[in-house]
């Protein structure tokens, strides 16, 4: 069976969009969720509780009162990747798990980089993140192949439509510097070089491409499938305002854990 991956952007949900959330993501198949713009709030924490009791592994880092960050729900067995201790700025932003495959341990990342305004203080707080990323990255890498995924907030050059003037240097240099400095290859791009596809919009003729998967260079040659879900942020009762990203690889997860549906009741019942 392929080993597949989900990414999407919940933000921050209230409790009853969560259970929503919660229950669409029940019903998916991935093998491993990585979720951004989570909180601390009941909502995130609905999301959390339902996974864990259903047997899932959950990473949730820390998130400190009002920050973001991810969550990553795994039904295989795995183990906390060490960049989140790493990480020395906004940390509950950045946080991955191990995972046993048949071509041996992959490394699963997510990512929540900072969004950025006009100010001065957003300016240099997602400079900041995106410099402890680096420092992150280099001091836990090794030979283990790494899918990154995650909202990261940035546009790819050459982005359709441009958004001219709307992103600084060391913004779309993160975005290069995933591939030139850390081997890091952009899976949807790889697989479909001139597609034009958008995971957030005002408008539907103004969207961004903010959400990603980006796949090391022994990792890249076994995404099969890589594409955008946008029925997150379809219709009347939409989930999220981002779609969601899923990667199919050629790998076979060897050690499944034993779950049940996360979106029953998992309360005690008493005989």
């Amino acid at each position: 069976m392929p080993l597949t991956v989900l990414t999407l952007n919940v933000g921050n949900p209230a409790a009853e969009r969560a259970r929503r959330q919660r229950d669409w993501l029940a019903r998916r198949g991935e093998d491993v969720f990585v979720l951004t713009e989570t909180g601390s709030g009941p909502g995130t924490r609905l999301i959390a509780d339902s996974f864990t009791d259903a047997g899932w592994s959950v990473t949730f880092p820390e998130h400190p009162d009002k920050e973001r960050g991810v969550m990553l729900l795994a039904k295989l067995e795995s183990t906390v990747d060490p960049i989140g201790a790493a990480m020395t700025y906004l940390p509950a932003r950045l946080a991955g798990i191990v995972v046993d495959t048949d071509r041996g341990p992959m490394r699963i990342l997510g990512a929540y980089v900072p969004s950025r305004d006009a100010t001065e203080a957003k300016t240099t707080r997602k400079r900041t993140w995106i410099d402890a990323f680096h420092q992150a990255y280099e001091a836990t890498a090794d030979d283990t192949p790494v899918l990154l995924l995650g909202d990261l907030n940035v546009l790819e050059p050459g982005h359709v439509p441009p958004h001219p003037g709307q992103f600084a240097p060391f913004e779309t240099a993160f975005y290069t510097e995933l591939t030139q400095r850390h081997g890091l290859a952009d899976a949807f791009r790889a697989l479909q070089p001139t597609a034009v596809e958008h995971s957030w919009a005002r408008r539907a003729d103004l969207g961004y491409r903010y959400d990603h998967a980006h796949a090391s260079t022994a990792l890249l040659e076994h995404v099969a499938h890589c594409s955008y879900v946008h029925d997150t942020r379809s219709g009347g009762a939409a989930l999220t305002d981002h779609s969601g990203l899923a990667v199919e690889l050629t790998l076979t997860a060897t050690a499944p854990l034993i779950t049940s549906d996360p979106a029953a009741d998992h309360e005690a019942t008493l005989f």
